[in-house]
C-alpha cells in the first residue's frame, strides 16, 4: 500500500488520456479469428504473449478450428504447446470447449456464456469479448493492471475481482475499456520498476507524487 494523497481525484476525467491514448488498440496476441483467440487466451495465462504468438502458427495448422480441436484428445495438443505454464491442463480445457461448443460459430459472446467454459474466467472473458468488438460486460484487470491501478490510487484492493468490482463502480460502463489502458500502460511504462518520468498519468498519481516527484 501506499501513502495516500490529500487531493481528491476525478478518476472519471482523469483516465480520459490514457484511454485516449490507447482506443482501439488490438491485443499483444497474434490472433486471425475468435477461435484462434480464445485458444490463445486460454493458453496465456500465466504465461508471456511472445511465447503464445510463437507456437500459434504451428498449433493452428494442425488444428484450425473448433471442429477440429474436437476431434482429438489433449495429449494431442502437448507437442504444440509444451513449455506453456500448466499446458497438460490447458490442453484438457480446450478439447473440453471444442467439444461443448463444436463449431466457431457457436463460441458464446457474452461473459455469462464465456465464463461457462473450463479454462476461462471474467479476465478472459472481457478480453475475449473486447477484441470481438463486443459491448463491455466487465473490467480486464490482469497482473498489469492490479499494478498500475494501485500505483496510479484508483484502488486500494490486492484482489483482481474486487479491482474490477471497484473500478465498476468508479467509472462509467462507456469507461471499462480502461482496463485494456492500464493493462498497455503497464506493459510499457509502469513496468515493476516503472519509468515515471514519461508517463501520461504522473500528475494524478499516488506512487510518482508519494515516491518519485521531487520535492
Amino acid at each position: 500500500m501506499f501513502p495516500c494523497m490529500a487531493v481528491k481525484i476525478d478518476w472519471v476525467a482523469a483516465v480520459r488520456p490514457l484511454l485516449r491514448k490507447y482506443k482501439g488498440r488490438k491485443h499483444p496476441l497474434e490472433y486471425k479469428n475468435i477461435y484462434q483467440l480464445v485458444v490463445m487466451v486460454v493458453l496465456s495465462a500465466q504465461s508471456s504473449d511472445e511465447h503464445i504468438n510463437a507456437l500459434a502458427p504451428g498449433l493452428f495448422k494442425a488444428f484450425p478450428d473448433m471442429k477440429a480441436l474436437s476431434k482429438v484428445e489433449a495429449r494431442d495438443l502437448f507437442p504444440f504447446v509444451k513449455g506453456v505454464r500448466n499446458f497438460a491442463h490447458k490442453s484438457t480445457w480446450l478439447v473440453s470447449i471444442a467439444r461443448q461448443v463444436k463449431t466457431d460459430k457457436d463460441i458464446p459472446m457474452t461473459l455469462e456464456g464465456l465464463t461457462e467454459l473450463p479454462g476461462i474466467g471474467r479476465k478472459s472473458a472481457n478480453v475475449i469479448l473486447r477484441e470481438a468488438g463486443r459491448p463491455a460486460e466487465g473490467i480486464i484487470v490482469d497482473l498489469h493492471v492490479v499494478r498500475v491501478a494501485q500505483r496510479l490510487g484508483i484502488v486500494k484492493e490486492e484482489d483482481p475481482k474486487k479491482i474490477e468490482e471497484r473500478l465498476m463502480k468508479i467509472l462509467p460502463e462507456k469507461e471499462w475499456d480502461a482496463g485494456m489502458a492500464m493493462s498497455f500502460l503497464g506493459r510499457e511504462i509502469c513496468h515493476p520498476k516503472p519509468d515515471c518520468p514519461v508517463c501520461l498519468m504522473k500528475k494524478v498519481c499516488r506512487y510518482y507524487n508519494v515516491h518519485v516527484k521531487p520535492k
